[in-house]
């Protein structure tokens, strides 16, 4: 089986980054390496990662440059790249192994379900597998994966404030479609509940719009964040 790299971006995650990195030590003991990439945290988070971590990295502020220092620092042939609010499905090394060589295809997400309060979030999660499966375009929350010459022909994560999983799942459809993996990846509803369901969904779906036009990512970001742009 090839080997997998797990990068981690996270950011004052001490809440969750224990129980997240402790889910992922049976891939650590199949021979997986876990990489945490904190972009300055001030609340212990490294600390609490370099005990569950194979390396814990440090990187100015901003998924995409995080991730992109963990891609550096990887040794796996298949870098998988994970939220630090998602949980991946249990034999989720074996589902991307089978899925890359049956296919013969280079990249891949999981579908997702979506924890939380609301009665809309089953709903939301189906449109948004359904979505992927008809666009070919993944978001972070599905757990993207993706063979490391792939990733560095696609030139990595491009340098944005916010969508840069979408514009990265732009550079791979060129190189191939993705595998949409059935295993289900479950990611935390918090922002749907502290913001409400149908208001993130409107949000989500006005920024998606914002940046296909051309908006720039630095005031998109200053939109999701809730501040005037």
């Amino acid at each position: 089986m090839e080997r997998l790299s797990v990068i981690v971006p996270v950011l004052n995650e001490t809440a969750r980054i224990g129980a997240a990195l402790d889910a992922l030590a049976p891939l650590r003991q199949r021979g997986h390496e876990v990489i945490v990439v904190d972009g300055g945290s001030h609340d212990g988070t490294a600390d609490l990662a370099r005990i569950r971590a194979d390396k814990v990295l440090a990187s100015l502020r901003g998924r995409a440059v995080q991730m992109n220092a963990g891609a550096a620092a990887a040794s796996g042939d298949v870098l998988l790249f994970l939220h630090a609010d998602t949980l991946l499905p249990a034999g989720a090394d074996e589902a991307i192994a089978q899925g890359l060589a049956s296919t013969g295809r280079e990249w891949g997400r999981f579908d997702v379900r979506i924890d939380g309060r609301s009665a809309w979030l089953p709903v939301v999660a189906g449109l948004m597998n359904l979505r992927s499966r008809a666009t070919g375009i993944a978001t972070g929350d599905q757990a993207m994966f993706v063979r490391r010459a792939a990733f560095e022909r696609a030139g990595g994560f491009p340098p944005l404030e916010i969508m840069e999983d979408i514009a990265l799942s732009a550079r791979l459809k060129r190189i191939s479609r993705p595998v949409c993996l059935r295993d289900t990846a479950i990611t935390s509803g918090r922002r749907w509940d502290e913001r409400g369901a149908m208001r993130t969904i409107g949000l989500m779906w006005w920024l998606r719009l914002r940046f296909f036009v051309g908006d720039a990512p630095a005031r998109l970001a200053r939109t999701y964040d809730g501040k005037r742009g």
